[in-house]
């Protein structure tokens, strides 16, 4: 019914606007008694031989929800509804900001992608902290921190150091978003050496939260590009080792535009921004191999990038994926994906 009926009307309207009415929407259909039920009788899928066990965390089933689509931590209760084993909210900044000017989210329709620059909008610390307080515990929560736009790079280590601090009681892991290419000043986040200093700092604060009898210590992950090259590959593998962090995430959108059938006039008519869908499906599943074959499966992957069946998701895990997240691929063809990749795993 999604792909039939509800997509064509949705996609009749601007991208950003359609998803805030779908949240709106979301959120006043999970008020009304039993809907809650029926989602989760319709699309979650219970079955031991789903959960996975990682970096101290019981996932019920290996599918997720990349940060992106959840930014302020507003519907993830809602979200589980639809059978997700955990749900990563964010890019969470100190700073509420309204990110880059609209329009700036477009979709590819023929190619089964999306062109995003945003920016990091979010509301801010602060509101995401408020609306993790009614976390019911239907799932496991990740969370996706970043810098704010007009933080000068000496401060940017401060940026996250106080999104992790925050978020740490309400969070069940987090993320360090260092490869989102729509945030100003993204060369020091790709720079190995500084990468080893704001790893090893957030380790640092972490053991201490955890020491002063706080909330246990919480996995820590990295996301990185598609776009690396393998020595760029080779280097985070190395980063991996030497700083002991918990695990990758594979990938982040890309700038790379080859093989869109998207025309170039409209390419330039959108202009920057990352890209996520199908066309990087093959992207990510290469980095995710790399990793996984270069490091000897040393760390867990999550695998995000393209996952829009259930032969994707595959692709992902046999490639050396733990998990996977979806993003563009629940956009395109609706919630009933979550439960045809689980189903597909379970018959594996």
């Amino acid at each position: 019914m999604y792909k039939l009926l509800i997509r064509p009307i949705f996609f009749l309207f601007d991208p950003e606007k359609i998803h805030h009415f779908t949240f709106s929407l979301v959120k006043v259909l999970s008020k009304i008694p039993f809907v809650s039920s029926i989602f989760r009788g319709l699309y979650k899928v219970n079955d031991k031989r789903l959960e996975r066990n990682l970096f101290g965390l019981t996932f019920s089933n290996p599918v997720g929800l990349a940060a992106g689509f959840d930014k302020n931590a507003v519907l993830y209760n809602e979200l589980a509804d639809f059978g997700f084993g955990f749900v990563e909210i964010g890019t969470v900044t100190p700073k509420g900001q309204v990110g880059n000017p609209k329009q700036r989210l477009f979709r590819l329709k023929d190619d089964k992608g999306i062109i995003n620059r945003m920016g990091f909008n979010n509301e801010g610390l602060e509101a995401a902290i408020e609306q993790l307080k009614k976390n019911k515990g239907k799932v496991i929560i990740g969370g996706n921190i970043g810098k704010n736009t007009a933080t000068k790079p000496e401060d940017y280590t401060a940026d996250y150091l106080e999104c992790f601090k925050g978020l740490h009681p309400h969070v069940d892991y987090f993320v360090l978003n260092v490869s989102c290419p729509n945030v100003s000043s993204h060369a020091k986040l790709e720079d190995a050496d500084y990468l080893k200093e704001l790893i090893t700092e957030v380790q640092k604060l972490n053991n201490e939260i955890a020491m002063s009898g706080g909330a246990k210590s919480r996995p820590i992950l990295l996301k990185i590009a598609p776009d690396l090259n393998n020595t760029q590959l080779d280097e985070i593998i190395e980063l991996v080792a030497e700083t002991k962090i918990d695990g990758v995430i594979a990938s982040n959108t890309s700038v790379n535009r080859e093989g869109l059938k998207a025309s170039e006039a409209r390419l330039k008519e959108i202009g920057n921004g990352g890209l996520s869908g199908q066309p990087i499906k093959d992207r990510s599943t290469g980095v995710i191999k790399y990793l996984a074959d270069n490091s000897n499966k040393a760390f867990p992957i999550i695998g995000v990038g393209g996952i829009h069946s259930e032969k994707d998701a595959l692709e992902k895990i046999e490639a050396g994926a733990d998990l996977v997240q979806i993003y563009t691929g629940f956009i395109y063809e609706g919630p009933s994906l979550i439960k045809r990749i689980n189903k597909a795993i379970l018959k594996k």
